[in-house]
């Protein structure tokens, strides 16, 4: 197991990520290892089956365009309804009498969901295919998306919040496993970028649209309109998605499946990997839940429709995850992940002020350092998995949106105890554990370097 990730590490001079490099070294020591045995572990690396499929798809090759959009509108449906809730939350307590802690679950409800139920989707995508999986998730998310509106009470709605997390966990993972295996090595982080890119349009658009419905109509009508939204991106993505070439089915055996899952655990950087990516989604989690409510109350008072148009800045995120490929070239994957989190630290203290465009700017740095971090990391975790490559996706999908979940609740809780000042800290202290980590990663890189050279 081990020979595959130290193909993957970092020059230890300089703590950088040889991007390229290290995705065509998984790929070509998954080709010439030995077979692994049948079953959900083998179904994800190449295959005699695969190589005879004819070569991965490329950017400006057959199918890669219809690819890229198809990714794209999933994850635009993906983060519009799961999010769908996060800016309406003071139009949510207002209406149920409830606290911005309360109301909070309508988003954490859903990420929970998403994070229980994403590694049992992507056992379910081992055997029966990444399409197909991504399919009946869109289709039941999309239509519990229209029965959100109707919720009767806090306690229905946060119900059919936590199914609708559920239907889209079998988005995240089968995604990017299907991107492992459909798309060239060397494009791998660019097209990974684009379908987080769809994440933060989603995120953005949905935050948007419902702020401005919801000051003329209230929020029930609002949530209405993402589900048509959702709807429509559906029904393209499953018209566009190229038909998978290089997916060989594996069986559900749930002893095998426990062993790819053990495996991954065992191993020191997807270990980091989950963690960098869950710290960077508490962080995100927590400040777009209570953003909200700060805006709206005084110094600001500001309309509901303006402060959902503050989610524009996800166009910075749409920018840096699409440009994450060329940002982990330059600086290496360690180098994107410091400047990442650095970014998203200098953001929180900025927000501090009482000055909105220093806020605005702030939530720039805050969106631009989280989507590059999650695309240097969940593209790390799909090149450095050489079999279960669903089980990696998905178990960095779980602690991602574990950490949603608990950035949402936690930074509610902080900030009805200490005002935006407690949300920061708790964003700060998710930042040093990100730096923390990548150090971590750089030192062991240094201390198996050193080893080797003493070895040779």
């Amino acid at each position: 197991m081990t020979a595959p990730y130290v193909r993957v590490m970092t020059p230890a001079d300089t703590g950088a990520s040889t991007t390229v490099g290290a995705a065509a070294s998984v790929s070509a020591a998954s080709v010439s290892a030995p077979a692994a045995p049948t079953g959900p572990t083998a179904s994800s690396g190449p295959s005699a089956a695969a190589s005879a499929a004819g070569p991965r798809m490329t950017p400006g090759g057959p199918g890669y365009r219809r690819m890229s959009l198809a990714l794209f509108l999933a994850g635009v449906a993906t983060f519009a309804l799961l999010y769908s809730t996060q800016a309406l939350l003071p139009l949510i307590s207002g209406d149920l009498g409830v606290t911005a802690g309360d109301a909070s679950w309508t988003v954490a409800a859903a990420t929970g969901g998403l994070a229980v139920f994403v590694l049992p989707m992507s056992a379910l995508s081992e055997r029966f295919g990444r399409r197909t999986v991504m399919t009946a998730s869109l289709a039941v998310a999309v239509t519990v998306g229209l029965l959100v509106p109707f919720a009767p009470s806090l306690t229905a709605l946060v119900a059919l919040r936590a199914v609708q997390g559920a239907a889209l966990a079998g988005l995240p993972a089968s995604a990017t496993a299907y991107l492992a295996e459909e798309v060239s090595p060397k494009a791998l982080v660019t097209a990974i970028g684009l379908f987080v890119a769809g994440n933060s349009v989603g995120g953005m658009s949905g935050r948007v649209i419902t702020g401005w419905i919801a000051q003329e109509w209230g929020w029930r009508p609002a949530v209405g309109v993402i589900g048509v939204v959702a709807v429509a991106c559906a029904v393209a993505f499953r018209l566009l998605l190229p038909k998978p070439r290089h997916f060989t089915p594996g069986s559900l055996r749930p002893r095998a499946l426990a062993g790819t899952v053990r495996d991954h655990l065992a191993n020191p950087l997807l270990r980091r990997l989950y963690a960098i990516g869950a710290l960077f989604m508490t962080v995100f989690g927590g400040v777009y839940t209570v953003i909200g409510y700060r805006l709206t109350e005084a110094p600001f008072s500001l309309p509901q429709g303006v402060v959902g148009s503050i989610f524009l800045v996800y166009l910075v995120g749409t920018v840096s995850a699409s440009t994450a490929g060329r940002l982990q070239g330059r600086l290496g994957r360690r180098g994107a992940l410091y400047l990442a989190g650095g970014l998203t630290a200098a953001g929180l203290l900025l927000s501090l002020a009482n000055s909105l465009p220093l806020i605005l700017l702030g939530l720039v740095l805050i969106t631009g350092g989280f989507f590059a971090g999650h695309a240097v990391a969940s593209s790390a975790v799909s090149r450095t998995a050489t079999k279960g490559r669903a089980q990696a996706s998905a178990l960095y999908q779980s602690a991602y949106y574990i950490g949603s979940s608990v950035g949402s609740t936690v930074g509610a809780v902080a900030f009805h105890a200490g005002g935006w000042g407690g949300t920061v800290w708790v964003g700060l202290l998710a930042m040093a554990g990100v730096v923390s980590i990548t150090l971590l990663g750089t030192r062991a890189a240094r201390r198996q370097a050193a080893a080797v050279a003493v070895a040779a």
